[in-house]
């Protein structure tokens, strides 16, 4: 008896349920491009190495290629398409415009969604390869040029907007900083 080699599984993406067919070796990445329409996610090298299929799993960043979308089955997916809310730019989506965080525009998606969870695994307290003291009590390092640029590592950007990518991250790090703390301060004196 042959075994199946497709299944029909539901993918959570943007807060919606999408139920597809998809054989078992799709990867995530192509069938949201080629299945879902979602193709905002971009197809660069298809070996894990540029980061221009970067998606959020969980709140965690993935790189779509290298995932079966069988796998993700279950799983909360986030692509550039969710990002905003609604009209509103997340604010790492208005750094990157107000910083010119991007020139061909194809490797911004990926970086987006990578700056969305570098900027929360910073808050979380997680060290990079950089770190001084990855002591628990040392808390959080201060999110400086060289620790942006070594948590963005894995996405590339042929044009080399660097600069400009590393300064949107620091921009939207520092407005969500300032928003957690307007709420705190709302929490306390409400």
């Amino acid at each position: 008896m042959a075994l199946s080699t497709s299944s029909v599984i539901t993918l959570n993406i943007n807060g919606e349920k999408r139920t597809l067919p998809v054989d078992h070796r799709t990867t995530l990445l192509d069938a949201l491009r080629e299945q879902l329409d979602l193709t905002g996610t971009k197809k660069g090298c298809d070996h894990g190495q540029c980061g221009a299929c970067t998606v959020l799993l969980d709140g965690s960043r993935a790189v779509s290629c290298l995932q079966l979308a069988v796998a993700a089955e279950g799983r909360e997916i986030t692509t550039i398409e969710g990002v905003a809310d609604g009209d509103r730019l997340h604010p790492v989506q208005q750094a990157f415009l107000d910083f010119d965080g991007y020139q061909c525009g194809y490797c911004t998606p990926g970086q987006i969604c990578s700056a969305i969870a570098v900027i929360e695994e910073h808050a979380a307290g997680w060290p990079s390869a950089v770190t001084a003291d990855i002591r628990p009590e040392a808390g959080a390092p201060a999110l400086t040029t060289e620790e942006i640029r070594e948590r963005m590592s894995g996405n590339l950007c042929r044009c080399g907007a660097y600069v400009s990518i590393v300064q949107a991250v620091a921009r939207a790090a520092e407005t969500g900083a300032r928003r957690s703390a307007d709420a705190a301060d709302g929490e306390l004196t409400a």
